[in-house]
């Protein structure tokens, strides 16, 4: 071999040798880069929800050295404190009992609630760091921040009072802002410790079917009854070029193709508007509408009012779901237009919706906490307002806004024309099985003109809304609002 051929092919091996050592360093430096952009994503994102998971023992580690934060009302009324009986022994005090059972939660037994979505915060204390060392130096525990609700008390024991004994929830929420003002739902249980261990066995066992556990009000699914005819009446005004000259004439029934719906108690409406058929509730004529309404573009209405996708909230909670589609049947499609068929809606999600139309089409993230302090009073955190998305036109809102307020002047909610203020709203009565028992359904706001409260009322078994929704939510516009 020459000298010169000699020297190629000792430049190609080198060649070849620094390729792979720079294939290795580019794949080093890659997964190296990835690992760091994974450990900031989970400082970011996913680190306090470990933190607050029930297994992760560093709770346990952090509830040694720290004294739990409180829960206060939106005034500053204590809904949750932890209790020093002087010797080491703490307990966790619920003053208020159950009324705020499952929106504040528990802290035994696992965590619910604010409980488990501010569990890291509560048990984090960023008090004076003077106190705080000197607190460590003498043995003591700090004290935990403390989380700030946006909940108004005398509204919730109003909403809890009205309820009753009835099983059902209700969420009232401020539309401009996604504060959830009140958040009841029943069954509910003693969450004190000593109850709570007590009666644990028999809650998770359920042997009476009452799901006393789960908050009704973010994860019951219902179906929605009447009040699916605002998002059915939305997406025909969508359809339809002017729907001014829709014209039904209502015989009490609706017949096509051997599939019969039939207006409640078979009541014969007449001649109708679109806004008497909403105001009347008239079944037969929305089903009529549902047969000429384009599924697919229906199906848009109804998944950007977030149908069949997680609701943009930090609460735990249940998707709705709308399952219609290209393939459904006539009559899958009349029922569902009405507000029956396979629809499925949780009282959180029906309340972002009328909350939408109050906010003049914009839908706002709902929340709880509005804001962390620390034991000095020091703000930690406060909650910004978010919007989640633009919904509906300025023109649309107008005119749902206005069949929605005929519902109250001369439709199923009369009886809160009584009220000094103008509200909207829409009842429904929502069969849930063979036997035709319906629950109790009223969404509304008010003032119309100048929205403070939107409110979602549910009442299983009930009836119509009318009968028992309307009442309830008579009650909380006047305890929010006034006379």
């Amino acid at each position: 071999m020459t000298k010169s051929k000699k020297n190629k092919k000792e430049k190609s091996k080198k060649r070849g040798g620094n390729r792979e050592i720079l294939v290795a360093t580019y794949m080093l430096s890659t997964l190296f880069l990835g690992l760091i952009g994974y450990f900031v994503y989970f400082m970011v994102v996913q680190s306090k929800d470990v933190i607050n998971n029930s297994y992760n023992q560093r709770q346990t580690i952090l509830a040694k050295k720290v004294v739990r934060g409180k829960i206060l009302g939106s005034k500053g009324e204590v809904l949750a404190e932890t209790i020093s009986d002087g010797s080491g022994g703490e307990t966790r005090s619920y003053p208020y009992g159950r009324m705020f059972t499952h929106v504040v939660g528990h802290s035994s037994q696992g965590k619910t609630g604010v409980e488990l979505s501010e569990n890291f915060n509560l048990l984090t204390s960023n008090d004076n760091p003077v106190t705080n060392f000197q607190k460590k130096m003498d043995g003591k525990k700090t004290i935990g921040d403390n989380a700030i609700t946006t909940l108004n008390v005398d509204l919730q024991k109003v909403a809890f009072d009205a309820l009753g004994s009835h099983k059902g929830a209700i969420v009232v929420m401020e539309p401009s802002t996604g504060k959830i003002l009140a958040m009841v739902s029943k069954p509910d249980y003693d969450p004190s410790p000593a109850s709570l261990d007590i009666q644990w066995k028999n809650l998770v066992a359920d042997a009476n079917k009452e799901s006393c556990l789960v908050n009704r009000a973010t994860q019951g699914l219902y179906p929605p009854g009447s009040i699916f005819k605002i998002l059915t009446t939305l997406a025909y005004m969508r359809q339809t070029e002017d729907t001014g000259r829709f014209s039904y004439q209502c015989s009490g029934s609706e017949k096509q193709d051997g599939i019969v719906v039939n207006c409640y108690r078979n009541h014969v409406h007449g001649k109708l508007n679109l806004q008497n058929a909403f105001a009347k509730s008239c079944n037969s004529s929305f089903a009529f509408i549902g047969t000429k309404l384009n599924i697919k573009e229906y199906r848009k209405v109804c998944e950007s009012f977030y149908f069949n996708t997680k609701l943009p909230t930090k609460m735990v909670h249940n998707k709705s779901s709308f399952v219609l589609n290209n393939s459904s049947n006539k009559e899958e499609i009349m029922h569902t237009a009405m507000g029956q068929g396979k629809t499925q809606i949780t009282p959180l999600h029906a309340a972002m919706i009328v909350s939408t139309i109050a906010n003049k089409g914009v839908m706002m993230q709902p929340y709880v906490v509005e804001k962390l302090e620390s034991n000095n009073g020091t703000i930690v955190r406060e909650t910004k307002e978010t919007t989640a998305g633009t919904i509906m036109t300025k023109e649309e809102v107008k005119e749902l806004t206005t069949y929605m307020k005929e519902v109250i002047r001369s439709g199923t909610a009369t009886s809160l024309s009584s009220l000094s203020y103008p509200v909207a709203g829409k009842t429904g009565s929502a069969e849930y099985d063979e036997t035709k028992d319906s629950h109790s359904w009223f969404l509304g706001f008010a003032p119309a003109d100048n929205p403070q409260a939107a409110v979602a009322v549910i009442v299983e078994g009930a009836g119509t809304g009318s009968e028992y929704a309307v009442p309830i939510a008579k009650k909380v516009f006047q305890s929010y609002i006034g006379n």
